[in-house]
C-alpha cells in the first residue's frame, strides 16, 4: 500500500499539489493533514485536523476510524500500524510574517509546524519527505524569512529521511486566496522573464509546476538522499 501525507493544504502550491497526488494511480490513499478540513470529498482522500502543534499526540487512527462508517478505513489503520506501507510526506506549509502577525508567529509556522509534521510523519514510518522551501534559503542569511527557511532545512536534514528532497521556488504565480501587495508588484516587474525565458532559477514559477516536480522527484526511485531542487530544475520537470 502506498500513502502520501501532506500539510499545507489550502496554501497556493498545496492545494496544487494535492490536486496532482490525487491524480496518481501510485498512491492508495492521500492524507491531508491541518487546522481544519477542506471542502473536498474524493474516496482516496482522507483528512485529519487539529492543533498542528500537537500533532505527536493525535489519535489519528481514532480519526480515521470515525471517517470509516463501512469500514473502508481498516486496511489503511492496519497497514500503517504495522509498517507494511510505503508513506511519503509532502509539506507546502507556510506563511508570510505580516499573515503571521510576527517574526515569532512566522517561526512557529514555518519552522515548528513543519518540523512537527515532519517528526510524526517520520514516527509513522515516512521514508521520503518533501518540502517546499524558498529561493535564497540560508540559516545564516540576514533576511529573517531566509534564515527561518534555511534552518527548517537544516533541522529536516537531520531526521534522516531515506529521501529528503528540497524544494527552492523562486517567486510564486498562481491565484492566492489573500493579496500580497509585495508580491504582485513583483511578479509585474518579473513576468516577462517567463515570457522570454530568461535567468531558469530566478524567474516566477507557476504552483502547479511546483506541485508536479515535486510528485514526480517522489516517485523517482533512483532519487535518494538529501536533494535541493532550484526553480529551474522544477521547471523542466513539470513538463
Amino acid at each position: 500500500m502506498n500513502i502520501a501525507l501532506i500539510s499545507g493544504t489550502s496554501g497556493l502550491v498545496g492545494m496544487q499539489l494535492l490536486h496532482q497526488l490525487l491524480k496518481q494511480n501510485t498512491y492508495d490513499y492521500i492524507i491531508s493533514v491541518g487546522r481544519r478540513k477542506l471542502a473536498l470529498k474524493h474516496a482516496n482522500l482522507v483528512q485529519l485536523a487539529g492543533n498542528m502543534s500537537q500533532i505527536q499526540n493525535w489519535d489519528w487512527e481514532d480519526q480515521i476510524n470515525s471517517q470509516s462508517l463501512g469500514g473502508e478505513y481498516v486496511s489503511l489503520t492496519q497497514a500503517i500500524k504495522e509498517k507494511k506501507c510505503t508513506i511519503q510526506a509532502f509539506s507546502s506549509l507556510g506563511t508570510t510574517i505580516k499573515q503571521a502577525g510576527s517574526k515569532e508567529k512566522f517561526f512557529e509556522i514555518d519552522h515548528d509546524l513543519v518540523l512537527a509534521f515532519a517528526k510524526w510523519a517520520k514516527s509513522l514510518g515516512a521514508n521520503g519527505f518533501y518540502y517546499v522551501s524558498a529561493l535564497g534559503a540560508d540559516p545564516k542569511s540576514s533576511v529573517f524569512y531566509n534564515e527561518v527557511k534555511g534552518k527548517t532545512e537544516e533541522d529536516l536534514k537531520a531526521l534522516d529521511f531515506g529521501h529528503l528532497g528540497i524544494f527552492r521556488p523562486s517567486l510564486l504565480l498562481g491565484n492566492r486566496n489573500e493579496f500580497r501587495f509585495g508580491e504582485k508588484v513583483a511578479t509585474i516587474l518579473m513576468k516577462p522573464l517567463v515570457w522570454l525565458k530568461l535567468f531558469k532559477n530566478m524567474r516566477p514559477i507557476y504552483d502547479y509546476q511546483v506541485a508536479k516536480s515535486m510528485v514526480k522527484v517522489a516517485l523517482d526511485n533512483s532519487r535518494k538522499g538529501v536533494e535541493i531542487i532550484p526553480s529551474g530544475e522544477m521547471q523542466d520537470l513539470s513538463k
